[in-house]
């Protein structure tokens, strides 16, 4: 038997650019030929939902418009040309809401670099709602034996950093500085290079956040708020004193990636993960090239991506840490963020 779906549903509305949100009923749409309906279950909160907010990226955002872009939930309606995901499946609405599936990069794997690609909670409406709309190619094919709220934030937090891991080309037994290490994604990074080989230097600000990231498998710590000398510091936390073989940067400030380069070893990667506002990239040509540092970008993941991140999570070498609020108080969520006050992840509970 068919669910049954309400005409109406709750959701946290942003109508106007830097204003707060709106929690109010909102219709439910219905999903076009080649879509999914999804009741989403839980959704979790990324700092790309407050770049959103703020519109402080170089990217508008439709309005009025539903953020959200970690949602696990439910497929409870699916248009008539959606023949693998079946009703009752359960599946994760990512930040990539659609693709061409068609044109070079999508042929390549590469759909999150598709020129017509729809990203949920920005340029569509996304998961900070009871029911959303995703193209039934593109979402996230969840295990039932996983969790949704545990797993939600595997939606884009886990699947970026598990990219970017890929994308720094370190093989097991090398070391990589995880720089942003106590947040949501710095997190799950740490465990996902635990989980591939790899020896981490956390990196981040505060006895507690270095408490955290040690639990969560970190080799070492290095506090950015009591170093002298960070390059220095890390440097000497690796076993050669030569310096990490990458570092993985996703702080939401832009001096970290003014140093990463600095620290990492001769030939050593520097992939850009977090996208500070504004923020530039520089670095002495002469030393970038007799050292053979490369710069990379990582942005999110493909859908084999998303398949191994949550197989991952699926085997359990991935815990997230996360706390869980009701969908009517997300505002506070985004509050605490600006303040920096979230270690881990924050999962929103759309029933509450």
């Amino acid at each position: 038997m068919a669910p049954q779906i309400p005409s109406e549903q709750w959701a946290q509305v942003l109508e106007a650019t830097g204003k707060p949100l709106h929690y109010k009923k909102i219709p439910v749409q219905q999903p076009g030929p080649d879509e999914v309906l999804v009741n989403v279950k839980y959704s979790g909160v990324c700092h790309t939902d407050l770049h959103a907010i703020k519109g402080d990226w170089p990217l508008a955002t439709k309005l009025p418009l539903v953020g959200g872009h970690e949602g696990a939930g439910v497929v409870v309606a699916r248009g008539e040309l959606v023949k693998d995901v079946e009703i009752g499946d359960h599946v994760g609405i990512k930040w990539i809401n659609g693709a061409c599936l068609s044109c070079g990069y999508c042929m390549r794997g590469d759909e999150q670099l598709c020129q017509s690609a729809t990203m949920s909670g920005y340029t569509v409406d996304g998961s900070f709602q009871q029911y959303a709309i995703a193209k039934a190619a593109i979402v996230a094919r969840i295990p039932k034996e996983c969790d949704l709220e545990a797993v939600s934030p595997i939606l884009c937090a886990g699947i970026t950093v598990y990219r970017g891991l890929k994308e720094s080309g370190c093989k097991a037994g090398d070391t990589i500085a995880i720089v942003g290490a106590g947040g949501g994604l710095g997190s799950l990074a740490l465990q996902y290079a635990k989980a591939m080989g790899l020896h981490t230097i956390a990196i981040d600000g505060g006895a507690d956040k270095g408490e955290h990231c040690k639990k969560l498998g970190a080799t070492s710590y290095v506090d950015f708020t009591k170093t002298q000398d960070i390059v220095a510091d890390v440097k000497a936390a690796t076993i050669d004193g030569q310096g990490p073989a990458a570092a993985l940067l996703v702080a939401v400030q832009e001096k970290p990636f003014q140093q990463a380069a600095a620290y990492v070893r001769s030939k050593g990667v520097v992939v850009c993960i977090g996208l500070p506002a504004d923020a530039k990239l520089s670095n002495p040509v002469f030393d970038t090239v007799i050292r053979m540092v490369s710069f990379k970008g990582s942005y999110v993941g493909n859908r084999a991506d998303t398949a191994e991140a949550l197989d991952f999570f699926r085997r359990g070498l991935i815990e997230v840490p996360y706390k869980t609020v009701g969908l009517s108080e997300l505002q506070k969520v985004f509050d605490l963020m600006e303040e920096g006050k979230i270690a881990g992840r924050y999962v929103v509970d759309t029933s509450k």
